[in-house]
């Protein structure tokens, strides 16, 4: 990755919430994965039809994402090749993410054929903290897709800048969330596809990726992905990484707002999935209007 496409990458991530980094993992690495991927959700699927009715039941909240198995480093030699995958690190360090720390595992997030679309959503669980305003990219996940991915088998959408500005769709999952009884965790909500989740967005961007691309998106920004209409499954693995809450990026020449500059990091703010107030409409200090 040359340094301007490090920096464009950087900007990108920053302003539209994600940006894609093509062919980081090797054919080799590629094929090691896509094998034991499958070994993993084959067994999987063998230990669902041998559930109880109830088990079942239980994990039907899941369909929408598909597969939801969290893979430790610990735990398997593959997974502590994948943190520590160098191409992505040398990435990271040219676009100024050099103090990203993963959280140590990857989800394997598979579609399987026929599976519907996964609804809108971000998975920032800190609207209470005022690091929330950030203006620099505060915690990220790392996708690598193992299949070719485009809008018939479960492409990846993004409603871009929605990590920065409040949107009418905020409004709309913040009544479904009440509407749920405030559940912290909204892959066990009870989902309708007839309701905002589900909706078209008009700002909403597909992000097609080839086998082996690695796509890096914002926590805080609204994302969905398409149903998968093929015939295969397509797979992905998605790591968090953050970086430190009581630091500003080293690379971040603009202001810095100022409930940050007084933020105690002592506090516990608690967590909600709730934006409420603090994601504004209107820009933020250090943003272009």
């Amino acid at each position: 990755m040359t340094a301007e496409l490090a920096i464009e990458n950087r900007e990108k991530l920053t302003e539209d919430g994600f940006c894609v980094v093509g062919q980081v993992l090797s054919h080799d690495f590629l094929d090691e994965l896509r094998r034991e991927t499958d070994r993993l959700l084959d067994a999987a699927t063998s230990r669902q039809e041998l559930s109880t009715p109830r088990e079942r039941a239980a994990s039907s909240g899941l369909q929408y994402q598909g597969s939801d198995l969290h893979l430790r480093r610990d735990d398997s030699e593959l997974i502590d090749r994948l943190v520590n995958w160098q191409p992505t690190i040398d990435a990271l360090l040219a676009m100024g993410l050099d103090d990203f720390e993963s959280h140590g595992s990857f989800i394997l997030l598979s579609k399987p054929p026929g599976g519907p679309r996964l609804y809108w959503h971000h998975d920032w669980m800190d609207w209470n903290d005022p690091i929330s305003l950030a203006p620099w990219p505060q915690k990220i996940f790392l996708s690598y897709y193992l299949h070719d991915t485009l809008g018939n088998n479960g492409c990846f959408q993004i409603i871009p800048g929605s990590h920065r500005k409040r949107i009418d769709l905020h409004d709309e999952l913040e009544r479904a969330q009440q509407d749920s009884d405030e559940a912290t965790n909204i892959h066990l909500l009870a989902h309708d596809e007839r309701s905002a989740e589900f909706r078209e967005h008009p700002n909403q961007v597909d992000v097609p990726v080839k086998a082996g691309d690695l796509v890096i998106g914002e926590a805080r920004a609204l994302h969905a992905a398409r149903a998968n209409s093929s015939d295969t499954r397509r797979s992905l693995l998605l790591g968090w990484f953050e970086r430190p809450r009581n630091t500003v990026p080293g690379y971040w020449q603009h202001a810095v707002p100022e409930e940050i500059l007084k933020r105690d990091n002592d506090v516990a703010f608690g967590t909600t999935r709730n934006p409420g107030t603090i994601l504004r409409q209107s820009p933020r200090p250090g943003e272009a209007p």
